[in-house]
Parts: C-alpha cells; structure tokens; sequence
C-alpha cells in the first residue's frame, strides 16, 4: 500500500473507532447494567413514542414492597437477584405489546399499547411469585399503578406517571400486593 494513501486512511479509522466506541457508550447509557432494561431516558423516549402511537396506550410503575427488609435480611447479592428477576418477569410479559424500564432502585415502569391485550392480573401474580435464591424460597412483592392514557385530560407522559405514581401509593396504603388503577 502506497504510504500516502495510508497515511490519508489512518485518520478515517480513527474516527471510524471513536464513532464505534461513543454509540457503544450511548447504547449503554440507555440500559440499566444490573437488569437490561432501558433506563429512565431511553425508556421516556420509546414511552411517548407508544403514547402518541397507541391512544389505549397504559403505563405503569411498579415499587418492590420490602426491598429493603429483603437486602438488609439476604444481602445485597439478593437484593440484586429481586431487581434482575422482577425485570425478567416484566419484560416477558409486556412482551411484543410494550417496554418496560427502570427509573433506578427498586422502581420499574412499564408502558404498554393497550391495557386490554395484556393481563393484568397475571403481572401481579408473576410479580409476587416467590425468588428461589441459594436454595431458599424468597417472598417478592410489589405494587403496581396504572394510569390508562386516554383518561387523562392531555395524553402527556409526565401526567401518566404521576397518575400511576398516585395510584401505587395508594396500593402501598392499602396494604400492597396489588395493583390500582388511577381516576
């Protein structure tokens, strides 16, 4: 090879690289290293994407009940076993009809096309399914919120989530193990 046309070359690789490596970082910025799913940004995006798209569309934020007591009691190991299996289970049952995420703790929201395709009641009953963790059989709870989209007076994603914040907290008062859904 000609020295002047790799030296022309070289610089192209250079960027070539960088460029590879920076939508690398980018693509893992977007996903939550411990479980996968999208973290907070990406998830937003794709959110009031489906949102805009899908007028049924239903989001939904699910809290861990007695995480802590589960870290404090098992260990963190544990604790990270609860958050990868939670976001396991509700990955698979969003499947093809939405996305789940997680905006950081114990905290995982989920938006999917339509509340009436998906069952409901099968996520609470995944979602409490015990953790078999080091040979022991660990109890997992949660709470889970809903706001269904088109009831609210301007479809925005901030709205909805406040709305299906409100509604979880509202399972939590009532003694969790459960789901609501906002009005």
């Amino acid at each position: 090879m000609d020295l002047q046309i790799a030296a022309a070359l070289a610089p192209l690789l250079g960027w070539a690289v960088h460029g590879s490596v920076l939508a690398h970082r980018l693509a893992s910025a977007r996903r939550d290293p411990l479980t996968g799913l999208h973290t907070r940004a990406g998830w937003t995006a794709r959110a009031e994407h489906c949102i805009r798209r899908h007028p049924r569309a239903a989001v939904l934020l699910v809290d861990l009940d007695h995480f802590k007591t589960l870290n404090d009691t098992h260990g963190h190991a544990a604790g990270d076993a609860a958050l990868v299996t939670t976001a396991d289970r509700l990955r698979t049952w969003c499947g093809r009809h939405g996305i789940a995420g997680r905006l950081g703790g114990d905290e995982f929201v989920a938006v999917v096309q339509d509340l009436a395709v998906v069952d409901l009641d099968a996520l609470i009953a995944l979602l409490h399914r015990p953790l078999s963790y080091n040979g022991a059989s660990l109890p997992l709870a949660a709470s889970v919120g809903v706001c269904r989209v088109a009831e609210l007076p301007v479809p925005l994603l901030t709205d909805a989530l406040a709305a299906a914040d409100a509604a979880m907290y509202a399972v939590k008062g009532r003694g969790r193990r459960g789901s609501r859904l906002s009005h």
